[in-house]
């Protein structure tokens, strides 16, 4: 029997990686373990090939060291296999793009930064198929997400306060501002498909985070049944105060036994129109990393653990999507009750 089960992701593939910028000629190589999808493979494999590109297919024994689930948690930890291959890695950076199939990709592992530096660009994929076809970048995402990094750059605060209590003053002095399209176009650029976010990864933030009912909770991919009250001094959580996920988020963060776990990381505000709040509730865990929570217009994301600009390694990392947020940066509003100020 034919296998035609990526026959309807290959135009979408393609799409992509035209984005992507990938030219006649260079050479593509599509990272995967074991785990990987079989159909998202054939398409990128040929999406690439259709482009006029070099394509080979790497595949790396599977298993990464973070000491959790690999479910597409979103910790980016990489595969140990290429974390102990200078074969692996040497590939990796010998590509003009690598399509990152892997389960939990290289997100927050610093030999992805080495590969960054040869000039490889980097696009992870690892969502739905229907989650990737509906969040299908565009072009005009870049100038939108590129005008909140501008004013993240210029500005030295950012002040987040929602009905449910959230109180939260972020300095943005020196907070590495970026930002996630979609797409990897530039040369050694990482990206996401599908994402579309402003995000910067301050270094002292100061204040009350309420989690609220109906907030989503990653990588655990559940919403947030009774609201939880997060102290933070510092830059650090230093009080978890509610009922059951409160202590899930508490029980987090003690088991993990990592010292950088409890400290903030990066955070910032979502701008993907596409994205549905409740499409966490329509797949199996298994099935997505969550982007569509991760980057629906209007929200508030915040996330603990990794930290690259201050040395923070960390596998302790959770991604926190509030609802309903007012954003404010140097008085300037860009999201108001959790509605996305263009």
């Amino acid at each position: 029997m034919f296998d035609l089960s990526s026959a309807d992701i290959v135009d979408a593939f393609t799409e992509e990686l035209q984005l992507c910028n990938v030219q006649k000629g260079e050479h593509v190589v599509v990272l995967t373990e074991p785990a990987s999808r079989g159909d998202y493979v054939s398409a990128a494999f040929a999406a690439a090939k259709s482009l006029g590109a070099h394509v080979l297919v790497l595949t790396a024994p599977g298993g990464t060291p973070a000491p959790v689930p690999n479910t597409h948690t979103g910790a980016g930890p990489g595969l140990q296999s290429v974390l102990d291959d200078s074969v692996a890695q040497s590939t990796l950076a010998a590509a003009d793009l690598v399509v990152d199939l892997t389960t939990e990709g290289f997100i927050h592992a610093p030999i992805q930064e080495e590969i960054l530096a040869a000039g490889t660009r980097i696009i992870f994929v690892c969502d739905a198929p229907e989650v990737l076809i509906r969040n299908m970048p565009s072009r005009a995402d870049k100038v939108r997400v590129q005008a909140g990094v501008d004013l993240i750059r210029k500005s030295s605060r950012m002040h987040v306060r929602s009905a449910a209590g959230t109180d939260l003053e972020v300095d943005l002095r020196n907070c590495h501002p970026g930002f996630q399209t979609g797409f990897a176009d530039d040369k050694g650029r990482w990206d996401h498909w599908p994402s579309t976010m402003v995000m910067c990864w301050p270094e002292i933030s100061n204040g009350t985070i309420v989690i609220d009912e109906g907030d989503i909770l990653l990588p655990f991919k559940e919403y947030a049944r009774s609201a939880a009250t997060l102290e933070i001094r510092d830059g650090m959580i230093v009080d978890i105060r509610g009922g059951a996920d409160a202590k899930m988020i508490e029980t987090f963060l003690a088991d993990s036994g990592d010292k950088w776990g409890r400290y903030l990381s990066h955070m910032g505000w979502g701008l993907m129109k596409t994205a549905d709040w409740f499409a966490t509730a329509m797949y199996g865990k298994h099935e997505i990393m969550g982007m569509d929570a991760r980057a629906f217009a209007g929200n508030f994301l915040w996330s603990t653990g990794p930290h690259p600009f201050l040395g923070r390694d960390s596998y302790a990392h959770l991604d926190i999507s509030l609802r309903s947020c007012t954003i404010t940066v140097d008085g300037q509003e860009v999201v108001t009750a959790g509605d996305l100020v263009e």
